[in-house]
């Protein structure tokens, strides 16, 4: 008989560090998604060609996170974009290793240069400003591998063809949401960030993500998605009921 995945158990261990995040990943690509095969990942010379190119070592969570799901865009890129390794570079501030861009060209996540030799570092964020002489790398997970848990988490919640929908948040949905689901144990981000930190919920078969601006859901299936919608009313912005 298949084991069921219990999400808050399992993400109590993937915030713990490397191998405890790619574990996690397995088990919610498996429950959520489809299992994770070796073709999954980029190969060690799609990496060797990148750390080339770049003349730098890519750490190791990088390298181990690429290796396991990089080239799985359903669980990557369904709304901001994971580079390749062909595609990962310097930013022109020469500050930091861009791997990821938000879908509009908003803002990049990257790895300081001067941490690149640490095995997990710090994730940072830029925002694309019209001032481009007031933007700056500012903190955003304390680990890359908590950011890959992270990506993971958000874009599940905005998959094409899953049962997903968004709500403008207000005091009262918010009030549903702590009422209603519980709140999951990862850490507050943006890094310095916990009084509008982005917080994630489970409900019942249901994965929810409050960013201060608004509620984001993912049910396991349609059925789920709607107890969400019953439990939080509002306008919701897929609900044709």
């Amino acid at each position: 008989m298949k084991q069921e995945f219990d999400l808050a158990a399992a993400l109590v261990g993937g915030v713990e560090g490397r191998s405890g995040a790619w574990g996690f990943i397995q088990g919610f690509a498996a429950h959520w998604a489809s299992a994770l095969e070796s073709g999954d990942g980029w190969g060690e010379a799609d990496l060797a060609a990148a750390e080339e190119r770049l003349g730098v070592r890519l750490p190791a969570a990088l390298r181990e996170a690429y290796l396991l799901f990089g080239r799985r865009g359903d669980l990557t890129n369904n709304h901001d974009v994971l580079l390749g390794p062909a595609e990962l570079y310097v930013d022109d501030t020469k500050e930091a290793l861009v791997f990821r861009h938000e879908n509009q060209g908003a803002a990049s996540w990257g790895i300081l240069l001067d941490s690149l030799q640490d095995d997990d570092p710090a994730v940072f964020i830029r925002s694309e400003l019209a001032d481009k002489s007031a933007e700056r790398w500012e903190s955003w997970l304390e680990r890359l591998s908590l950011c890959f848990v992270e990506i993971l988490l958000s874009e599940s919640v905005q998959a094409d063809g899953e049962p997903c929908d968004f709500l403008e948040a207000d005091d009262d949905s918010i009030g549903l949401l702590e009422e209603n689901c519980v709140q999951l144990p990862f850490p507050a981000y943006p890094v310095g960030e916990e009084d509008h930190a982005t917080r994630w919920f489970m409900g019942q078969d249901a994965l929810l993500r409050d960013d201060g601006m608004a509620v984001l859901a993912r049910g396991r299936t349609a059925e789920d998605l709607d107890r969400v919608r019953d439990l939080i009313p509002g306008d919701w912005l897929n609900d044709y009921r």
